[in-house]
């Protein structure tokens, strides 16, 4: 049987024929874990298995999701950003980085990047922004910083400050010298005062019970995921001026106590560094 010829030029078709719906995906069961509908049975069945190795798992997605929040929040209403490049932005939820963004900067700029055929039907779809502010949607991988820059620069202006979002995805990029060397290399090509923000899965001998968690993964999922160190996730920032309280579990991040007591610590470490 031929294929329909119309298909061939429309995107969303072509979306569509690359998704993977036999293998889990971390995008998907990130969005499972965090109450949203965009994911497929093989997701929740594994989301579900993780959670039986590891049952705090679903707070960790949402400390991830409320660091991003009040680092954005900052950088925007604080820090007088108005520029975000926010890349493995994973499926839409609420208070997505361009909402939060613009609630305090109408004017705000955002490029979302990932390369999810998933994550960019939807992105397509939902991220919009209205006047003066505006948004655009790349399909670019991480590492293939060269492109990202340069399709950005059509919607960002590179010779302003801009906020580098780079939310639980350097976690996917296996070797050190790749994973560096793509965050120092997008943070060189961007000027002085702009910010980098950054989250990403530790090990730790406090938290031994990720590990399994980690291991299932890698064995059933993609993309296959990789720890670092508290110590390996602070590398990312070196040579900025990293902002209070540093590079520590994201439900600490600027969150507030209750009842006198800090957040539960979560195997997601991130922070706020500044271009000086």
């Amino acid at each position: 049987m031929m294929e329909n010829p119309a298909a061939i030029d429309d995107p969303a078709a072509l979306l569509r024929k690359r998704i993977d719906t036999l293998r889990p995906h971390a995008a998907r069961i990130w969005n499972y874990w965090l109450g949203g509908g965009d994911y497929y049975e093989v997701d929740r069945v594994a989301g579900d298995r993780i959670r039986e190795l590891h049952p705090e798992i679903g707070e960790y997605a949402r400390a991830d999701r409320l660091f991003l929040g009040r680092a954005v929040r900052h950088l925007a209403a604080e820090a007088g950003m108005r520029q975000f490049l926010d890349i493995g932005t994973g499926l839409p939820t609420a208070d997505n980085t361009h909402e939060v963004a613009q609630r305090h900067a109408p004017d705000a700029r955002v490029v979302y990047v990932d390369n999810d055929p998933l994550v960019l039907a939807h992105a397509r779809a939902l991220l919009t922004s209205a006047p003066p502010g505006r948004t655009d949607h790349l399909d670019e991988d991480l590492r293939n910083t060269d492109a990202i820059l340069e399709r950005a620069a059509a919607t960002l202006d590179f010779s302003r400050p801009v906020a580098l979002l780079l939310l639980g995805v350097v976690m996917f990029v296996h070797e050190d010298e790749e994973a560096y060397g793509a965050v120092g290399k997008l943070m060189d090509a961007l000027p002085a005062g702009s910010h980098l923000v950054l989250s990403h899965t530790i090990t730790s001998p406090r938290l031994p019970e990720v590990d399994e968690a980690v291991r299932f993964w890698n064995e059933r999922g993609t993309p296959e995921l990789t720890q670092r160190t508290p110590e390996g996730v602070a590398r990312f920032f070196d040579g900025l001026d990293v902002l209070e309280p540093g590079v520590v579990t994201c439900s600490r991040w600027r969150a507030e106590r209750t009842g006198g007591e800090e957040p539960r610590e979560v195997a997601m470490y991130g922070g706020v560094g500044r271009k000086g």
